[in-house]
């Protein structure tokens, strides 16, 4: 026989999950700006708008960078809205400047960050309301604004063979010194590897591959330039398409980090290898021994907890107008597509919070009949 069903007061237990307007997933750029945004538009901390960010501290993707990466070398930082970046002594390493400069702005603005928290999955509940499913308890929310970046999904193609030596991502790369006396193979075409030939250059000897011949920009990124940039990628986003790299689309820029490869004389691109081998990769009958490989070929959005809501078409992306969802007004994706910057960032975490006003302005529910 069955055992007892569950009691009435089981059946109609309330949800113990805490209630928002709206919930902002990452505290990076990108989710900063928009708390920043929301609590300037009336949102009250904890009880309108959270920030869940899974990190144990601020900073972002840049507490995980490179050691060697200084603020002489950051390709383009722009500062958040209302708090300039404090005068930086260059040599100092971005992942200990950008942090203490986040840390700065949390602060000032009283920005409130629940940490760490990791989100596990979105999904709809019958009322219209999303349910923000965490490691440490769940949310309900009437808009999500999805900041989660993507340093935590870093890309590794596959190619044929297995080589013996070290591989890493550039994730996982922190600086020359442990290569000092190698021959390097890195493979990419964009700033992290040139980041990465432009120290490696002093220490080691280095092969330089990418898929495609790289495009280097002449002349200096004008506003027109940058408008130009974004209308391509906000063209494919708006179609459902993966997202492209940034570089793919604005090519190399004469950053310092360019400007010391090309003086180092590392800048000697080959095209892509058709395998690995024990001792190295291959072009046909050619091959090349090296050390190591440094993988620095890109990151992919980390989007895998919003799966169940079930956004990508059949492009293989995810379908936007602007920095919205564009079959689900609820959810923008911040630091997506042509947002995918310091400044882009920052533009997208105002235009969200202006549409989400909006939207919970349309969406209010009536008050109860009495």
């Amino acid at each position: 026989m069955d055992g007892p069903g569950p009691t009435p007061a089981a059946q109609t237990a309330p949800d113990p999950a805490r209630e928002v307007d709206a919930l902002v997933i990452g505290a990076g750029q990108a989710g900063l700006s928009a708390a920043y945004h929301l609590h300037r538009r009336g949102f009250a901390p904890y009880t309108g708008f959270v920030v869940l960010d899974a990190d144990d501290a601020p900073g972002g993707a840049w507490a995980h960078r490179s050691p060697s990466l200084t603020m002489a070398t950051v390709h383009g930082f722009h500062d958040l809205p209302d708090f300039d970046l404090p005068a930086t002594d260059p040599a100092t390493p971005a992942r200990v400047a950008v942090p203490g400069y986040f840390a700065a702005y949390e602060a000032r603005h009283a920005l409130p960050v629940v940490r760490p928290v990791k989100v596990l999955a979105v999904r709809d509940r019958p009322d219209g309301r999303l349910r923000v499913e965490t490691d440490s308890g769940t949310w309900i929310t009437r808009a999500l604004l999805n900041a989660t970046g993507t340093w935590t999904r870093p890309f590794l193609p596959r190619y044929p063979g297995h080589f013996t030596g070290r591989q890493l991502h550039y994730a996982d790369y922190r600086g020359p010194e442990e290569f000092a006396g190698q021959r390097v193979l890195v493979v990419g075409g964009g700033a992290s590897a040139i980041q990465v030939l432009s120290e490696l250059g002093a220490v080691a000897a280095t092969v330089w591959v990418t898929r495609t011949p790289p495009v280097v920009h002449q002349g200096p990124f004008t506003p027109e330039f940058g408008r130009e940039v974004v209308a391509k990628v906000e063209e494919r986003v708006r179609a459902g398409l993966p997202v492209r790299s940034v570089v793919s689309v604005t090519g190399l820029g004469p950053s310092v980090a360019y400007r010391r490869a090309e003086e180092l004389g590392v800048l000697n691109r080959r095209p892509m290898f058709d395998r690995l081998t024990e001792h190295g990769v291959a072009w046909g009958d050619q091959e090349s021994a090296v050390d190591a490989i440094i993988w620095a070929t890109g990151f992919r959005a980390e989007l895998t907890h919003l799966a169940p809501l079930g956004l990508r078409g059949p492009g293989g992306g995810i379908r936007m107008a602007g920095t919205r969802v564009a079959d689900d007004p609820r959810i923008h994706l911040l630091g997506y597509g042509p947002s995918a910057s310091t400044v882009g960032a920052n533009r997208a975490g105002r235009a969200a919070v202006n549409e989400v006003v909006r939207l919970l302005r349309e969406r209010r529910p009536e008050p109860a009949a009495v």
